[in-house]
């Protein structure tokens, strides 16, 4: 019975780790390029409610997840004609994004479902009739994926010297806006990607369900240091302690106060590690090429 109960957990820390690490392992290739994606908090929720209309309204799981993604990529692609054509500020792009997901999912979800809050019942991955949870395995793929191309390849390598120094790697013939656009579209895939997750875990769309963890997802890879690794490692963490608020939900301690703990985590170890954490040196920063 003990074996089964931890079994349970840690199954149960995967799935909630899988909407943290996706748009994490986003934001690497992002900022390892120069721009910050704070938007991702709207990529996981148009990833979400694209995946949710398109399962439904097509019948096909996997169908909609390829929504969830193609929204991903939409809203990362308009951060990136923001920030990199026109080289505007690029934490007020990705607030803003955000802030126009959230209403613009409503604004969908009332005219498709009905309710401004959210939509009908759709199937899950269940219905692929699969003995494990492809979610898992592709994780783990992504995982050694992102590994590999940024630190084995000549993308990677491309990627990390616009990050680094844009003006050099421009002087030596690389498109240091090509690089940066791909690399935001790359993280606007992963987190719709993230997005398409949450709604088939939880059979539909709600109203926000993205619940902050955009932004977890940023924290996590700062706390890993701009390393898929240890990005990874950091949303591990961070479904573990979710995981564990769920587990004392009927202790009978405020819920209010559990459901704040993985917030409260997140700062304290951000407090701890965002002093040892060196950003890509361009990180932020718009280029701007030298006639």
């Amino acid at each position: 019975m003990q074996e089964l109960l931890t079994i349970t957990f840690v199954l149960q820390t995967l799935r909630i780790t899988i909407p943290y690490l996706l748009p994490s392992l986003g934001a690497v290739y992002s900022e390892k390029g120069g721009v910050v994606n704070i938007a991702l908090e709207g990529i996981l929720l148009s990833g979400a409610f694209a995946a949710a209309a398109g399962t439904y309204y097509s019948g096909n799981v996997l169908f909609g997840i390829l929504c969830g993604v193609v929204a991903g990529i939409l809203i990362s692609l308009i951060h990136s004609i923001i920030t990199i054509t026109f080289k505007a500020n690029q934490i007020v792009s990705g607030i803003a994004l955000n802030i126009f997901a959230f209403g613009l999912t409503k604004f969908f979800c009332k005219i498709l479902f009905g309710s401004s809050s959210n939509s009908e019942r759709i199937p899950g991955l269940e219905t692929l009739d699969l003995p494990f949870n492809p979610f898992l395995l592709i994780c783990v793929l992504i995982l050694a994926v992102t590994y590999f191309m940024i630190y084995k390849t000549k993308f990677g390598l491309r990627l990390r010297a616009v990050g680094e120094n844009p003006e050099a790697a421009d002087s030596l013939g690389i498109n240091v806006s090509r690089v940066r656009y791909i690399g935001v579209i790359i993280s606007g895939a992963l987190g719709g990607l993230g997005g398409a997750w949450l709604a088939m875990d939880q059979h539909s769309f709600t109203d926000g369900m993205s619940a902050g963890r955009g932004y977890i997802a940023l924290a996590a890879m700062i706390i890993g240091k701009w390393n898929p690794l240890g990005a990874a490692a950091a949303c591990l963490l961070f479904g573990l302690a979710e995981s564990f608020t769920l587990q004392f939900q009927d202790s009978g301690i405020p819920t209010q106060f559990i459901q704040v703990l993985p917030y409260v985590l997140t700062i304290i170890v951000l407090a701890g590690f965002i002093g040892k954490a060196n950003p890509p040196a361009a990180d932020g920063i718009p280029y701007e090429k030298k006639d």
